[in-house]
């Protein structure tokens, strides 16, 4: 008999493949935050409508959350574990969809490896049949429908985000840059 108490299970441990990076959660503190409430406007794309407002105001980098509003397609991706085990999750392929109301998601801007601006999003949304339904947005194929898309934006000014390759992982990860670096 153990004389340990039983707990909770132990939460699930992913090992990547590559070499292991002793800093786990890289950061920097922004020299300011402007904080924004945008409506996306109708028959315009997510990653357009967000780029193009915080543009207007100068923002490059930015945390967001999107809240309720309705799209007239809607394209996105699950996280599944890559059968390959190159990478330990992958995505699967694009699913679409027309029609679906967005719910609630998290997105940040930054920029792709060669400079242009990038919108990752994460969301849950409702289907046409009720089903609710979550995962990875494709921004640039997802259309906002008659009710506009509530997004609630914090600029991040002075410093860059910026996609690049991680050696851990393998994959391409948004990453904080000291200095901004203009493409």
């Amino acid at each position: 008999m153990s004389d340990r108490m039983p707990g909770p299970p132990r939460p699930r441990t992913f090992v990547h493949p590559g070499p292991f990076g002793p800093v786990r959660i890289e950061t920097l503190c922004a020299s300011k935050g402007r904080h924004f409430r945008l409506a996306l406007p109708s028959g315009s794309s997510i990653h357009d409508g967000i780029v193009e407002a915080l543009a207007s105001v100068g923002v490059q980098n930015a945390s967001m959350t999107l809240i309720d509003g309705d799209l007239d397609d809607l394209s996105f991706c699950l996280a599944r574990a890559d059968v390959t085990r190159r990478v330990v999750a992958a995505y699967t392929k694009p699913l679409s969809v027309r029609s679906a109301r967005l719910i609630f998601g998290n997105a940040t801007l930054g920029k792709s490896s060669s400079g242009a601006p990038a919108v990752h999003c994460h969301a849950v949304f409702r289907m046409q049949d009720g089903k609710v339904r979550g995962g990875h947005l494709l921004t640039e194929k997802c259309i906002v429908g008659a009710k506009p898309v509530t997004v609630v934006a914090t600029s991040l000014d002075g410093f860059d985000l910026r996609i690049s390759y991680d050696q851990e992982t393998h994959m391409p990860l948004m990453r904080p840059r000291s200095e901004i670096q203009h493409a």
